[in-house]
């Protein structure tokens, strides 16, 4: 009886392992490198847009604190001027003369 319980467990263990080897084979036929390359540029173009959403809606969020401010009547400090290499009339450089 053991007998049969170990050959069920190879036949079975065999059975998966040339499933496997048979699903690694066919990734590496043309047909599996096309669907490999069209999943991957798939999921690029998705996290492609999710990103430039994410950037769309921080614009929206500043943009909106900006006419907020201004519609208050604050003075709006930009924080990243410094960073920038074009400077706006009546910036620092006009208040150095």
């Amino acid at each position: 009886m053991k007998r049969l319980l170990w050959l069920g467990v190879g036949l079975a263990v065999g059975a998966l392992v040339v499933r496997k080897l048979n699903q690694k084979a066919n990734e590496f036929t043309p047909t599996g490198i096309a669907t490999s390359l069209s999943e991957s540029a798939g999921g690029l173009v998705e996290s492609l847009r999710s990103f430039v959403e994410d950037v769309r809606e921080g614009m929206a969020e500043r943009e909106n604190q900006i006419h907020e401010a201004f519609a208050a009547g604050e003075l709006y400090e930009d924080k990243f001027a410094e960073l920038r290499d074009d400077a706006w009339p009546g910036s620092q450089e006009e208040g150095s003369r």
